[in-house]
């Protein structure tokens, strides 16, 4: 039934443009076609030349076949074809698919398979594992190989990215979306067991996202970000759509390495970057850079596993202002952020640190969070001590995943997505994760969360790197397993681990057994649970 608002007319294109962070990239390079806008060692692109790029690679890949809803893979590190993929293969109307590039050949042959890539730009340094991957498929895609002079590797493709851009028109007249909720990118998750799922992002989200950044950081004109999150990981978590919003600069780099990261701070005058916990203990534990003072604040955002309130406070007192937010693949990378209030500004530098160590509050751009009963879907008081897990709604969550209605369902119960995470939620509505609901240690009939448990351990001065699983135990069903790696040249022993962290936290939280040695991790750097899950069993 009409209303006293209906003029009469639906909506129609001087009053609705489906959002897409194209856009972004047309307005920069209209308003800034000087600035800089990607800098990889010795090359410097301009806005405008940015521009022409991307749709030189959009106007090659329609000429090449390449239609709208095609899948395009990608497996390069943060390089500038990286990050051109980003807006050229959406601008020919196709889905972005950024393959991981620490992934076995036949996980990548799944992913290019299950995705039905139809092209695949691919970075030299990774021949050898593309070669493989593709002896794996009975349906190839044409291949192009981006020949970086810092990584030369065998090609594998017709003709090189830069013959490829060669052929296209720097004046392609680039699709957009007819359907903002249209697919922009397949990323897919790195599960622990089976195949990886295939998650679809639509350009509504990505737009979104891309300015819940923005918000979240406080961010301003021509930031100067350094890429040190790969590109590949959720879409460097939309932040190839947000610095182009800003029409800042993009700092790439090959290696993820701490003295290339620090000379890259000098030398570039970098504003912001981001990267897991993994990254900043990287930073904080560089011998090299022991006594090196920042020439400016670096705002560093940080998600993954939850950074330990230690690696947090040290890596503040190096001049790293960090933000800690926390996400999914399933919602474009991070959907929640521990919002700073500045009366916290006056607390000691470990309350600080504890605080900021909190997951926190939704995105601007993220409608619902909540920390609930997963059978009843209720909201668990908030106490702070109460745990659930963490639900999510808005959108910034995936369409679903590809090809995996079940899946899809399940995630989607009830109207909520649902994380799978385990949490609590303060008085003051900011959420806190305890664990993965399958990582919960269930002790003697009493909850223990393994990142307390973690957080304790990180605070040993002789510890480098730390993981907690449960073992199973015939008295109280389950205790707390520490695996351990120590800084080199530190040194300590069991008995010295145990003691520490009951000191810091209820005996019976304590672990009872420490198992020394580097710890198993994922491609995307992520503890392997599973596989001390194993050994746990068969520890002493």
């Amino acid at each position: 039934m009409a209303g006293p608002y209906d003029i009469g007319l639906a909506k129609n294109a001087a009053n609705f443009v489906p959002l897409s962070p194209i856009g972004f990239l047309l307005r920069s390079a209209a308003v800034y076609p000087q600035r800089v806008s990607v800098i990889h060692g010795d090359r410097r692109y301009t806005w405008r030349e940015t521009l022409q790029r991307c749709r030189r690679l959009a106007s090659a890949l329609a000429k090449a076949g390449i239609k709208r809803g095609d899948t395009v893979a990608v497996m390069a590190p943060n390089i500038p074809e990286a990050f051109e993929a980003t807006y050229g293969v959406p601008m020919a109307g196709a889905v972005l698919n950024a393959l991981n590039i620490r992934l076995d050949a036949e996980t990548i042959a799944f992913i290019l398979r299950h995705g039905e890539a139809k092209a695949l730009l691919t970075d030299g340094e990774f021949a050898p594992v593309i070669k493989k991957a593709l002896a794996l498929l009975d349906n190839k895609p044409l291949v192009m190989d981006i020949a970086d002079p810092a990584a030369p590797g065998e090609r594998l493709g017709a003709m090189d990215y830069e013959e490829f851009l060669a052929g296209g028109d720097p004046d392609f007249a680039e699709l957009t979306p007819p359907d903002e909720w249209d697919a922009i990118a397949l990323n897919y998750t790195s599960g622990t067991t089976g195949n990886p799922k295939g998650v679809v992002y639509h350009h509504r989200g990505a737009y979104l996202n891309a300015l819940g950044n923005i918000l979240v950081w406080g961010m301003g004109q021509h930031p100067v970000y350094l890429w040190t999150l790969p590109m590949f990981h959720c879409n460097g978590w939309c932040f190839p759509w947000t610095i182009t919003a800003l029409a800042g600069t993009h700092v790439c780099l090959r290696r993820i390495e701490a003295g290339v990261i620090y000379d890259a701070i000098d030398n570039h005058g970098v504003t912001h970057m981001c990267g897991a916990p993994v990254v900043m203990n990287m930073l904080l534990n560089d011998r090299a850079a022991e006594g090196r003072v920042l020439p400016r604040a670096v705002a560093m955002m940080t998600a993954g596993a939850a950074p330990p309130a230690a690696v947090i406070e040290g890596m503040e007192r190096r001049g790293f202002k960090i933000t800690h937010v926390y996400g999914l693949t399933e919602v474009y990378g991070p959907a929640v952020v521990c919002a700073w209030h500045d009366e916290w500004d006056a607390l000691d530098g470990e309350e600080r640190a504890r605080l900021k160590a909190r997951q926190g509050i939704n995105y601007p751009v993220l409608d619902g969070l909540m920390v609930g009963n997963p059978d009843t879907l209720k909201p668990v008081p908030w106490d702070g001590a109460t745990m659930g897990e963490i639900f999510m709604r808005g959108n910034i969550v995936m369409k679903g995943y590809l090809k995996n209605r079940n899946a899809t369902e399940e995630a989607f119960a009830g109207g909520w997505f649902h994380s799978g995470d385990l949490a609590v939620q303060h008085p003051d509505g900011y959420i806190e994760i305890k664990d993965r609901s399958k990582d919960i240690i269930i002790s003697g009939g009493e909850n223990i969360s393994t990142i307390e448990v973690e957080d304790a351990l990180y605070r040993h001065p002789a510890v480098l790197e730390a993981a907690v699983v449960a073992k199973p135990d015939k008295r109280w069903g389950e205790t707390p397993c520490a695996f351990v790696t120590l800084r080199e040249g530190a040194t300590a022993d069991a008995a010295d681990i145990i003691a520490f962290c009951r000191s810091h936290m209820a005996h019976y939280k304590a672990p009872r057994t420490v198992v020394f040695g580097p710890l198993p991790k994922t491609s995307t750097g992520k503890i392997q649970k599973f596989v001390l899950r194993e050994r746990a069993k068969e520890a002493p």
